[in-house]
């Protein structure tokens, strides 16, 4: 019987001053509330997911990396302080530190409506190749990004990351039934949808308390 694949996952979350800047509109100078709820709801539906062995968060922001330990990841600091896609690789490193072989995931810090079944499904389809990455709902940037077992952990998060993906050779995951992997939030329709599809428990209070109206 086959033993089914471990991962660590890498969660970067940026510094509240450069957080979610597309959602100042709807929520004005409550921004860096948002942007820790969605991280600390992302990082719990991690650790609820059972091919999880771990999660680490990188992060130079005192209360997310806080929020972070409370929940039961690990945090370290983004000491490249060179962009998103190194800021993962850093997190990697760390990741492999105690073992070169590890499988290293990452997730976006902005799926506040994460369910940890369907980020098993996600992981289980990913340990099929060794790198993978999911589409975000609009089709045009990336969720997770995941290097198997010895694989190089080459992340090309910006812009147009699918196609970036895509032309490094990394396999694209084809799955119907993770929308809330790829539901990320960066506008006030995003926002609206993953409330649609039930945030976690620090978004939907965050909501409710602040009465925001989408």
């Amino acid at each position: 019987m086959t033993t089914p694949q471990r991962w660590t996952i890498v969660i970067p979350v940026k510094r509240p001053e450069h957080a979610k800047t597309r959602l100042a509109d709807a929520v004005g100078e409550h921004r860096p509330r948002f942007a820790r709820a969605f991280a600390a709801d992302t990082v719990q539906a991690a650790l609820d997911a059972p091919p999880v062995a771990r999660v680490i968060v990188v992060t130079d922001d005192d209360e997310a990396a806080a929020e972070a330990v409370v929940l039961g990841a690990e945090v370290v600091a983004d000491t490249p302080d060179a962009g998103l896609n190194a800021a993962l690789r850093h997190g990697a490193t760390v990741a492999r530190a105690d073992d070169v072989a590890a499988a290293v995931a990452t997730l976006s810090a902005d799926l506040p409506a994460l369910r940890p079944a369907e980020l098993t499904r996600v992981l289980d389809a990913a340990a099929a190749h060794p790198r993978s990455f999911l589409a975000d709902a609009a089709g045009i940037g990336t969720t997770s990004y995941a290097a198997g077992p010895g694989a190089a952990f080459e992340p090309a998060f910006g812009g147009r990351s699918r196609a970036a993906h895509r032309l490094a050779g990394v396999v694209e995951l084809d799955l119907d039934d993770v929308t809330t992997v790829r539901r990320d939030v960066d506008t006030a329709v995003d926002l609206w949808d993953a409330r649609r599809l039930g945030v976690g428990p620090r978004t939907a209070a965050l909501l409710a308390e602040l009465d925001v109206a989408l």
